[in-house]
């Protein structure tokens, strides 16, 4: 099987990402299925922010991130960010997520001219896998409220360990 992960530049695979993410947040948002889907394809036709990178298990879109200029409205301080980060539902479990979390640093190294990236999630304990820094504790105003602000020195020589 041949998984890779690579920047997204054409639209082939935008209604099933516009899927996954008006399905994950737009309703919870206020997002249209079609305000989704304008969104994602600036991702995917921009030379700046946002970035949308797929994983393809032998050719076929099974997940996604993206890098952004901003993420939470609370912190319009910090720049660029890592969001989006799904995986497709029959694939979660198979150890996917986290190959393509490993390419994260890289794919922000090489594309990105910045020292670091930022991300919030609820999650504990597996963003710290791939070199994520904790932060703090942040009110998002979301659901849920509290989450986990994390940051990625992209000038560190952290690796990515046993995940």
């Amino acid at each position: 099987m041949a998984l890779i992960v690579r920047r997204v530049t054409d639209e082939a695979d935008l209604e099933k990402m516009t899927g996954w993410m008006h399905g994950w947040w737009g309703p919870q948002e206020g997002y249209c299925y079609d305000a989704v889907r304008v969104y994602l394809a600036r991702g995917i036709h921009s030379q700046t922010l946002p970035q949308t990178y797929g994983m393809y298990l032998d050719g076929q879109l099974i997940g996604m991130y993206q890098f952004t200029r901003g993420d939470l409205f609370v912190r319009p301080d910090l720049s660029p960010w890592l969001a989006n980060v799904y995986v497709d539902e029959p694939f979660r479990k198979g150890g996917y997520g986290k190959q393509m979390l490993a390419t994260v640093l890289e794919n922000a190294r090489a594309n990105l001219q910045t020292d670091a990236v930022y991300l919030y999630t609820s999650h504990q304990g597996l963003y710290e896998k791939f070199g994520w820094t904790f932060v703090e504790e942040v009110d998002t105003f979301l659901k849920p409220r509290m989450q986990r602000l994390y940051r990625l020195d992209l000038t560190d020589e952290k690796g990515v360990q046993n995940a």
